[in-house]
């Protein structure tokens, strides 16, 4: 018996060895971090709730600054909020590959732009940059506005009450991006069609967070056997339904109106729209390089749940947190308010894209928002080569870099009292003495989000359109969030508003 425990004891602590004093782990141990464990190294830390996983970020960012790890055998993780090493990892595509993290979302996203690497991310990206040149910016201003006006006819019908704005407003984003970018309105059957995706998704995100934070879950075999696994093939299946149905829909409008041969460039997709009065689509842009065998039909999918994902739940996330923002501040209200008056005077016209352009203090006022409340508030690469950052460190290959925007844009040092809501930080002298890679709600470098001009224009359009007609009373407050670990930041229940309808603008 003794020498049964004896050889026992020899084998963990052999085993303990090779885990844990590597080269790659010992390079991480110079790092700061939580304790170790026998053998596990850090697996206890991360074992926590979803609902638990932002709060543990919170605490780990206050016990260590700027910079802390994770290691439990084979998986190292190194977490940075410091702009001078977030610049040395995000401003060249040495790092671009996306981290072990993103694996999680394979089975639904594929090789779609946000996880496809090398030669395919570069071709897909020039594929579908041209569906953001400012000519189709334009036109999709004239869609966002037709859907913003719906969506005050929503918050009208329940003004003069809290409202939830989470469900209304992921709807018009939604809506949006579907009428945009795919192409294709929603009708009443649709609609409901759409909701359920909507609510898969979050699902989806609750899935992903939940095995993001159990390291054996990330072997795709042991996930399959899971309930969460089985869970999440069934949720996969009707967001497949959904956007499939989106593309054939497409598709059919094509075939029976224009020859998507000829859509190349943002130019001609201006010339088109300009000259026969047909709405276009980011997903002609597609549908045309399957043509040119530029990309399969898989590809097509692939691009379609990423941009369908990306474009309606991140910009969703941001108005929900924004209109919060100026219902608790009413000072601040009343001066995007005064902004929007002076420009428009007594007209209750649509706000054009050109009068956007025209409302810096609400811009300022938005940017703000997004640093307070990021909604993509991590990102993630895989470091294919050693990396020293600037406090010398040495990152080994291999180990994912994990890039933490959220505690970054709560940096006391680079935003002075960082919870409290003031737009005028963002006024150009002061962003001109803040780092460049100080503020990235859009990510950063050459693998920065395609669609942030889109994301913004639609965020300004509704909040003057919606501030024009409403007063946003404060309910939820900011004491009151309670973030979960998800894909998109997301508070823990409802984000309540009330909305107010305002006597005219006239009196304002």
């Amino acid at each position: 018996m003794l020498i049964y425990l004896l050889s026992s004891a020899i084998l963990l602590c052999v085993i303990h060895v090779f885990f844990n004093y590597n080269n790659v782990a010992r390079a991480l141990r110079k790092i700061p971090g939580p304790k170790d464990a026998f053998i596990i190294g850090n697996a206890l830390e991360i074992i926590v709730p979803p609902d638990k996983l932002m709060d543990l970020g919170r605490d780990f960012a206050k016990r260590f600054h700027g910079i802390y790890r994770f290691w439990c055998y084979p998986l190292g993780a190194v977490t940075i909020y410091n702009p001078e090493d977030i610049e040395i990892i995000m401003s060249t595509m040495k790092h671009s590959e996306k981290g072990i993290v993103y694996h999680l979302l394979k089975p639904w996203l594929q090789d779609g732009l946000l996880l496809s690497n090398g030669e395919k991310w570069q071709t897909r990206r020039k594929i579908l940059t041209p569906t953001f040149h400012f000519n189709i910016l334009r036109q999709f201003s004239v869609i966002l506005q037709e859907n913003a006006q719906r969506l005050l006819t929503v918050l009208e019908a329940a003004s003069e009450r809290p409202i939830d704005v989470v469900p209304v407003i992921s709807e018009f984003t939604l809506s949006s991006i579907c009428e945009t970018a795919m192409g294709t309105q929603l009708n009443e059957q649709e609609t409901n069609a759409a909701r359920s995706y909507k609510d898969t998704i979050y699902r989806i995100g609750h899935i992903f967070s939940s095995r993001f934070a159990r390291i054996y879950l990330f072997s795709d075999f042991i996930f399959n056997l899971t309930s969460l696994g089985r869970e999440q093939k069934k949720l996969l299946r009707i967001v497949r339904n959904f956007t499939e149905k989106v593309i054939d829909q497409r598709k059919g409008m094509l075939n029976n109106n224009i020859n998507s041969d000829t859509i190349k460039d943002a130019e001609e997709y201006d010339d088109i729209f300009m000259k026969k009065k047909k709405k276009v689509a980011m997903l002609d842009l597609l549908i045309s390089a399957e043509k040119d065998r530029l990309i399969d039909s898989a590809g097509i999918q692939e691009e379609v749940d990423t941009f369908m994902f990306e474009g309606h739940d991140t910009t969703a996330s941001g108005l929900t947190f924004c209109m919060m923002a100026l219902a608790n501040n009413r000072d601040i209200q009343n001066k995007a308010l005064a902004e929007i008056t002076d420009l428009l005077g007594d007209s209750d016209r649509a706000i054009t894209m050109e009068d956007i352009n025209n409302l810096p203090y609400l811009d300022r006022c938005i940017k703000e928002s997004l640093r307070i409340y990021p909604p993509v508030h991590f990102i993630s690469r895989k470091l294919t080569e050693d990396v020293k950052l600037s406090n010398k460190y040495d990152i080994p290959a291999g180990v994912g870099c994990h890039i933490s925007i959220y505690d970054l844009h709560h940096r006391e040092d680079l935003y002075p009292d960082p919870s409290r809501f003031d737009p005028d930080r963002f006024l150009p002298e002061h962003c001109a003495r803040r780092h460049p890679y100080a503020y990235i709600p859009f990510s950063a470098g050459p693998r920065n989000c395609i669609g942030q001009k889109f994301a913004l224009l639609e965020m300004k359009l509704v909040l003057a359109e919606v501030l024009r007609k409403f007063e946003l009373q404060p309910v939820t407050r900011a004491e009151d969030l309670s973030f979960i670990g998800d894909l998109v930041l997301r508070n823990k229940g409802p984000v309540y508003v009330n909305f107010t309808k305002r006597k005219s603008v006239a009196t304002q």
